[in-house]
């Protein structure tokens, strides 16, 4: 898969994707990742990305054209397997879900918000979708697009060691949390893993599991079982 990123901060990905599955993935051939710099796409000597909103109102939005003219360098004819997506505060919430729909595409590219936002124009006529990784306000969309990013890659084949892991975490098709996890010592400054786990009963540590993990839902994220 083909991930793009749109950005006027092309080096904040230095860190993010240089380690853990992401790098492996893009190591090994799996993925591929494209920083593009959006001031590439400007035509005055200061490289200007943004300007002030009409009506007035704090804070600079940027501007569509540099936006629109990379998308379509970049991407000259648009396929159905290349789903463009604006990161916004406005967006519809990003969740696993979200990341597993993105997942079935060839490529994706993440156009990363800045400042007070981007001109609208950009969502309406540009974008195929926008998405906001949550009820917050981050100072722009490079954050929101390594964490899509890492959040998509580890759901393609051959990513993870154990693809089947997938199934069994938090926010799977269960729609549950995942359940409580122990590993040894058994017993830690008195605190012991629970009994049913070292058993070797597969049945019962099964149904231990999936009664611990709605115990966790309903504490922790309620609203998940609604």
């Amino acid at each position: 898969m083909i991930f793009r990123i749109l950005t006027i901060f092309p080096d904040f990905f230095e860190g993010p994707f240089q380690h853990g599955v992401v790098a492996n993935a893009a190591e090994s051939g799996l993925i591929q990742i494209h920083i593009h710099d959006l001031r590439n796409w400007t035509h005055d000597r200061h490289r200007t990305v943004d300007d002030r909103p009409f009506g007035g109102g704090e804070g600079m939005l940027l501007k569509p054209a540099p936006i629109f003219e990379a998308v379509e360098s970049i991407w000259p004819e648009r396929s159905p397997q290349q789903r463009l997506v604006l990161l916004s505060a406005q967006g519809k919430r990003f969740d696993q879900e979200s990341a597993r729909r993105l997942s079935q595409f060839d490529e994706l590219f993440l156009i990363c918000g800045r400042y007070e936002g981007v001109d609208e124009r950009v969502a309406e006529h540009l974008a195929d979708e926008e998405l906001s990784i949550g009820d917050f306000v981050l100072s722009g969309g490079e954050l929101a697009a390594a964490l899509v990013i890492d959040c998509v890659a580890r759901l393609l084949p051959g990513v993870l060691g154990n693809q089947d892991s997938t199934l069994q975490e938090s926010f799977s098709d269960a729609g549950l949390l995942d359940c409580p996890q122990y590993t040894r010592p058994a017993d830690f400054r008195g605190w012991k893993a629970p009994e049913v786990l070292l058993s070797g009963n597969h049945e019962e540590i099964r149904r231990w599991r999936l009664q611990s993990a709605r115990e966790k839902t309903a504490r922790n994220r309620p609203d998940l079982l609604q």
